[in-house]
């Protein structure tokens, strides 16, 4: 009898070894599904890896669209590499990546990065990143607006000797030392004549398709470039204040008088008395218009207006906005409107 019990106590026990083992397998199993959902993606959402993003930033000439890029901070975290093996292009920012991807459409094997966000606006002070050294080390063809506009330029041709570096102000007029050459729709036409003899100098094979593509946006641009001299002639008054030293090619075609700059310093709001200055300066003009920017801040303009009676209004400097064949064109539109309903 005794024996039996033995044997029995020695059976519960094995049997109950086997179930606590059982459920500790059960807790481990299930803390390695709980750890692995965390760590990786939950069902039903897309995993992103490092690499991803930054390939959605890349538009390549062969599928591109009028979209431009499925981001719209045109940066590329995997150093701008170029799947195809054909030309890899990396512009400095927002307007020469849009008048580039003009360039580029439909030619096969071309890939084309913004190197900036169009968050980051004129590059006045724009120091380079880890990203952007990145980027330019498989870059084939850096595309720069040039006159002064990228600080960064030495480091650039230091560093990087065997990168071909399209600067597009050849052939321009810099009035006072003023980068924003862009912004004359008659800068802009040699501009991306300049980038397009570039391109086709560094892939000869594809010259002709470059040339092509940049007469037929030529002759947009010289569409639009008739628009602002007729638009002009219902202009009355001609003084205006901007926000800062951005405007004045654009002024001279708009046949404008850019009398005063509210911000002359990047990121420096003008002190009390510089205020009062201008406030003085608006009134004695008969200044009826001040200009501020889509990415600058109001303030200062508001307190002259309250001043003065002037009116505030926005113009935009073409330096952000979506990535699209037709951006430029649609700003420079939308500025022409703008100066006609506050100048007329």
């Amino acid at each position: 009898m005794k024996k039996m019990k033995h044997i029995f106590r020695k059976a519960t026990a094995i049997l109950a070894a086997v179930f606590i083992i059982g459920v500790l397998c059960l807790c481990i199993t299930g803390c390695s599904v709980d750890q692995s959902n965390r760590g990786g993606s939950m069902p039903g959402i897309a995993e992103v890896t490092p690499g991803q993003e930054a390939e959605d930033r890349t538009v390549s000439g062969e599928i591109q669209d009028s979209r431009g890029s499925n981001d719209s901070s045109g940066s590329n975290d995997n150093g701008g590499s170029n799947d195809n093996g054909g030309l890899n292009i990396i512009t400095s920012f927002y307007p020469m990546y849009v008048f580039t991807l003009n360039i580029i459409k439909g030619v096969n094997g071309v890939s084309l990065t913004n190197m900036t966000t169009p968050a980051t606006g004129c590059l006045h002070d724009y120091t380079l990143k880890p990203q952007d050294m990145k980027a330019l080390e498989s870059a084939d063809v850096f595309v720069i607006n040039g006159a002064g506009m990228e600080p960064f330029l030495d480091v650039v041709n230091v560093k990087y000797r065997d990168l071909s570096v399209i600067d597009s102000s050849g052939r321009i007029q810099i009035i006072d030392e003023n980068p924003h050459i862009w912004l004359s729709v008659e800068n802009a036409i040699f501009q991306v004549k300049n980038i397009a003899e570039g391109l086709g100098g560094k892939d000869p094979a594809n010259a002709e398709k470059y040339n092509a593509n940049a007469n037929a946006y030529i002759d947009r641009l010289e569409l639009l470039k008739k628009e602002m001299e007729e638009k002009a002639k219902l202009i009355n008054k001609k003084n205006i204040v901007t926000y800062h030293e951005a405007f004045p090619y654009f002024a001279r075609e708009m046949n404008l008088n850019v009398v005063a700059v509210i911000d002359r310093e990047p990121d420096e709001k003008p002190a009390p008395a510089e205020l009062a200055r201008l406030t003085e300066l608006v009134r004695r003009e008969n200044v009826a218009a001040l200009f501020t920017e889509p990415l600058n801040s109001k303030d200062e303009a508001e307190t002259i207006a309250k001043e003065t009676g002037a009116k505030v209004y926005v113009l935009d400097p073409a330096v952000s906005g979506d990535l699209i064949e037709t951006a430029y064109e649609n700003a420079i539109r939308s500025n022409i409107d703008v100066l006609l309903e506050a100048l007329k």
